[in-house]
């Protein structure tokens, strides 16, 4: 559906006040999305809310019947469930459809892109999808394009087996999750009882592999999801890592570690180059190790030099950091700076 502003596209985001929503508005700011409009959509509790957008004033909607009127691209960036009641009212609407909750994940009439590594899948199989599903479209997770971008880095190395792990911030919870960590630092550090509703365990000062109860998704729900999605981008191209997540008591950007181990290893130089070549930003010589702290507000994922393993010949470890919802909304941006470009051609 064109905008009657030309080449401009009206855009919604719907969940607006969220953490991802909020990144979203400031990346299609930052990246000059070409947008006539920016059309902010939440909950009913959050609708009147004064903010901007593009420089300029506005309200955050609440969502309705005509809430998609008009709009060439709605990005579902806040709750699950906002998604899951509303995409098919944008589609309906003319829209294009961008997820980045995983409310599409298992839809088989959606597709899941990565389009800096290239990959599309449909997001319900491992099958090539073409130009099918053009309008409703998956954008997967932080964890999965750190994963799918590791293992790609590493294919044409052969590697006999790749291991990572991840360390989640708090605010892949959104604004509980930060308040959360919030609320049980000071209350330990004031000797008062901590309260877990959302990560069900204690997360301030501590490492948490596992939850019996509280956090949606569980970190083994968030564990199965990513090794799926990675599987399906990955299928016929990248072996999949073994991926293992660890929640951690920070509030931003995710930092992990990967172990990649060969028949015959390669020089650091060479792999290095590889991630080079993929977008990744791999520090210069003498330059500290990126952290979740050093990449906030970085669209690109921070690669540390590449080290030999001391003990295993053919091994070596990775150290890198991403910060999470800026890696997340300009994947999803670029999903629709791609459409624009196909639909101009």
């Amino acid at each position: 559906m064109a905008s009657a502003s030309g080449n401009l596209s009206r855009v919604a985001i719907v969940g607006a006040s969220s953490l991802r929503g909020k990144e979203l508005k400031q990346t299609l700011e930052d990246r000059n999305f070409p947008a006539s409009d920016i059309v902010l959509l939440d909950a009913s509790v959050m609708a009147g809310t004064l903010t901007e957008a593009a420089g300029e004033p506005t309200f955050i909607r609440a969502l309705d019947s005509e809430s998609f009127d008009g709009i060439r691209f709605a990005f579902f960036g806040g709750p699950f469930v906002d998604a899951e009641q509303n995409w098919a009212a944008a589609r309906g609407a003319g829209a294009t459809v961008i997820d980045l909750t995983g409310a599409l994940a298992s839809n088989a009439q959606s597709t899941m892109r990565l389009p800096l590594l290239g990959l599309s899948v449909a997001a319900a199989s491992t099958e090539p999808q073409g130009d099918a599903g053009a309008d409703l479209i998956y954008s997967p997770s932080a964890p999965v394009i750190i994963a799918c971008t590791v293992a790609t880095g590493l294919t044409r190395f052969n590697p006999r087996r790749v291991v990572l792990l991840l360390f989640l911030p708090v605010s892949e919870h959104d604004q509980a999750g930060i308040e959360e960590l919030e609320s049980q630092t000071t209350n330990l550090l004031s000797f008062r009882p901590i309260e877990h509703p959302v990560f069900g365990a204690q997360v301030a000062f501590n490492l948490v592999s596992e939850q019996r109860e509280g956090a949606k998704p569980r970190l083994g729900e968030a564990r199965n999801a990513t090794v799926r999605d990675v599987a399906r981008l990955l299928e016929g191209k990248a072996s999949v890592p073994a991926i293992q997540l660890v929640q951690a008591p920070v509030f931003y950007g995710y930092a992990f570690a990967a172990y990649a181990e060969f028949e015959s290893a390669p020089r650091p130089d060479e792999l290095e180059a590889a991630f080079a070549n993929l977008g990744v930003k791999v520090a210069a010589s003498g330059d500290p190790a990126p952290t979740n702290v050093s990449v906030a507000g970085e669209s690109e994922i921070h690669l540390a030099r590449i080290q030999p393993d001391p003990s295993v010949a053919t091994g070596v470890w990775l150290w890198g950091a991403a910060d999470n919802l800026r890696l997340a909304t300009v994947n999803a941006v670029r999903i629709a700076e791609e459409i624009l470009g196909k639909s101009a051609e």
